[in-house]
């Protein structure tokens, strides 16, 4: 993609990529954050997404049908509030790339998390192992390591992690392919994240679903970084499970809904150990109280509690977006977009900077994320202070998403143009 195009590093190339953008009317969908008066260069969608301006009106929607119908509508409207999650999957199954039964918004990452290893982390003597990478997000170390201690085992003894060969910032596919067979026999889960949350790399999912389940582990995925980032094909992959956040790339609002997938093969199996409630309780006798448990076939089998709707409406309004565009076109925009300000960034003639983020689009999604040697947070500060919205990661990185959806060209070219006067 990004090698049929010569770069230039003017604002008039940046102008010019513009103007032939397809999508750059999307933009004005979006509430784009002010500082006197001036649109911000929004890099942190990886963060918190932008506000959809069609969300306020969604969410007002549904406060007017509570004023105005009480308790009736969870059952009256074109989405009544029993059936409201159903408004939220057909989107979603596009952007994961799943069935209908195998999709479900609830809770948040960290609680799916846990509910989804209740299922699928079944520890034995012999066969007890989790692999994952070492300096995954926090919330999945402590996940697993309470899981673990849950089961009675020792995270010592029960994680196996990949890091990073000595000298290098990344973790090859090779590297964990080799690590999940030198262990399989062992290995009762594998986990990772889609893409990794500081460095921006993307792992070659497919390959890794293939060698875990060569060894009978199930694999899990951590999609907060990946979902609406980059394509993703969970159920051809054969993914056994996954959970997503969605006020990142999917823009939903801050402590939105999280989304869950289920492969078909587990979905509809009700052997499966679980949590239960009440919502995960046959719908067609669910209200009639007192029955004894019968799990619901598909994702909704983990969706222990009806859903909070407010929540679920600006979650539409995003993904209503994201039927009008569709990944490939964002996947697109978005190798152009991170190919110009890798091209910018390299060439800034300075020593104190480098992208750590892999160089092959097919490795990353819209982040690069910008190495900043023997410094601390000072640079970052001071591209807040010029209107530029980054994100800041100890030790020395600035994490830069420039979201497809909402950003333009010029915004890199700006954004550059600052960090060099900076630097």
């Amino acid at each position: 993609m990004t090698d049929q195009i010569r770069f230039e590093g003017n604002k008039t190339f940046a102008l010019e990529m513009d103007s032939k953008d397809e999508l750059r009317n999307f933009r004005d969908q979006y509430h784009i954050p002010k500082k006197e008066g001036k649109d911000a260069i929004y890099f942190c969608g990886n963060s918190l997404g932008l506000q959809p301006k069609e969300a306020a009106g969604l969410v007002e929607n549904e406060m007017n049908r509570w004023r105005d119908l009480g308790v009736e509508g969870h059952f009256k409207g074109e989405w009544p509030w029993t059936q409201y999650h159903k408004a939220v999957v057909h989107p979603a199954m596009d952007i994961v790339g799943a069935k209908e039964e195998e999709i479900i918004h609830m809770n948040t990452l960290t609680v799916n998390l846990h509910l989804l290893m209740a299922s699928f982390y079944k520890p034995t003597k012999d066969r007890h192992l989790i692999i994952m990478e070492a300096g995954a997000f926090p919330s999945d170390q402590y996940v697993v390591e309470s899981q673990v201690r849950m089961h009675g085992f020792d995270p010592e003894t029960s994680i196996v992690e990949v890091s990073p060969v000595d000298g290098e910032t990344l973790i090859s596919t090779d590297q964990i392919k080799e690590l999940i067979r030198k262990n399989g026999d062992r290995t009762a889960l594998v986990l990772f994240g889609g893409i990794q949350y500081f460095t921006g790399q993307c792992l070659d999912m497919a390959e890794i679903s293939k060698v875990t389940h060569e060894t009978g582990a199930f694999l899990g995925l951590d999609l907060a970084h990946a979902v609406g980032n980059v394509p993703l094909k969970l159920h051809e992959w054969g993914v056994d499970f996954a959970a997503w956040c969605t006020y990142k790339y999917l823009n939903s609002g801050p402590g939105s809904l999280a989304g869950l997938f289920v492969h078909e093969r587990h979905a509809n199996r009700k052997d499966l150990p679980r949590f239960a409630g009440w919502w995960n309780h046959n719908k067609e006798t669910r209200f009639n109280m007192r029955q004894p448990f019968d799990v619901m076939s598909g994702a909704e089998g983990w969706q222990l509690s009806n859903p909070p709707i407010l929540s679920m409406a600006a979650i539409r309004a995003s993904l209503d977006m994201f039927a009008k565009v569709g990944m490939k076109a964002l996947r697109e925009k978005s190798e152009k977009l991170t190919g110009f300000f890798e091209y910018l960034i390299s060439q800034i003639d300075s020593d104190q900077i480098q992208i750590i983020t892999p160089s092959d689009p097919k490795e990353r999604g819209c982040q690069l994320s910008i190495q900043v040697k023997n410094a601390d947070k000072n640079l970052h500060n001071k591209l807040t202070e010029n209107n530029i919205i980054t994100d800041w990661r100890e030790p020395d990185v600035i994490r830069c998403a420039p979201v497809p959806m909402y950003t333009s060209f010029e915004d890199v070219y700006r954004m550059v143009e600052v960090l060099k006067s900076l630097l």
